[in-house]
């Protein structure tokens, strides 16, 4: 009866040579032995197996993850407890860490002369990362996107901050207009359309009306920036496009 050393090990994630070293200094004993003398684990044996490998997890070295399982005043469910707090704890420790990792790369691909935590105050759950991989890809190499890299890396937070106030208001005039029933064409939405053609000269590359047009496709066809574009108000990114297009029709340019 009972479960070979070499099954243990498989279930476990162990060495045999582990197990053996266990049972050698008194730490894991198996509660049988077969017929040939081979050693035999039980369910206990593997419980205790169970709450060793938790707590070298944990960072306990062997002697006191002896000390705690013998205590005879600590039962299994408060080692289990103790287990899931030291868990959670190590959990929200690690999850802290990685964000702070993700956000250290975010801040160099980005070129964005901010801290980490600057950059999540600023731009809080939307991701930029996700914007410059798409005009990466697009334009890299172009100058339209040379210019954007050269100008946002000189950029500060307060600079990403008065950007995103800007974005901000821009978005809740545009948001009101649409609630107003404004159509695309209309003389408001042409002169938000412009605001935003003028906002994208200001902070990233000289946006002439007709690479404005092309950015206008993007905003539809990209699920990145038509998504951003969404959040603000549903049924922006299309209206947003026809005003811009609009908005270049009024500035002598064509339609692409």
């Amino acid at each position: 009866m009972g479960w070979s050393v070499g099954q243990v090990a498989g279930f476990a994630g162990v060495t045999v040579r582990t197990l053996h070293h266990y049972d050698a200094i008194g730490l894991l004993s198996p509660g049988g032995r077969s017929a040939a003398g081979h050693r035999r684990y039980d369910d206990a044996d593997l419980d205790r197996l169970q709450q060793i490998l938790f707590y070298r997890e944990l960072g306990f070295p062997l002697e006191e993850v002896a000390v705690l399982l013998d205590d005879p005043r600590a039962d299994p469910q408060e080692h289990l407890r103790r287990q899931h707090r030291l868990l959670t704890a190590r959990i929200g420790e690690l999850r802290r860490m990685a964000a702070a990792v993700e956000h250290a790369m975010e801040a160099r691909r980005m070129g964005i002369n901010l801290t980490p935590e600057e950059k999540f105050e600023v731009f809080g759950h939307k991701d930029p990362e996700r914007y410059a991989e798409e005009s990466a890809r697009r334009w890299g190499g172009t100058h339209t996107y040379e210019e954007t890299q050269a100008r946002v890396a000189t950029y500060t937070k307060d600079d990403w901050q008065r950007m995103k106030e800007e974005i901000d208001a821009w978005g809740a005039a545009y948001g009101a207009l649409m609630d107003a029933g404004e159509a695309p064409a209309s003389a408001a939405a042409t002169e938000l359309a412009e605001a935003h053609r003028a906002h994208v000269t200001k902070w990233f590359f000289d946006c002439h009306p007709k690479i404005h047009q092309g950015l206008a496709e993007m905003y539809v066809s990209d699920e990145n920036y038509r998504a951003f574009y969404e959040s603000i108000h549903e049924g922006l990114a299309e209206h947003l496009r026809a005003a811009i297009h609009a908005n270049a029709r009024r500035l002598g340019v064509r339609d692409r």
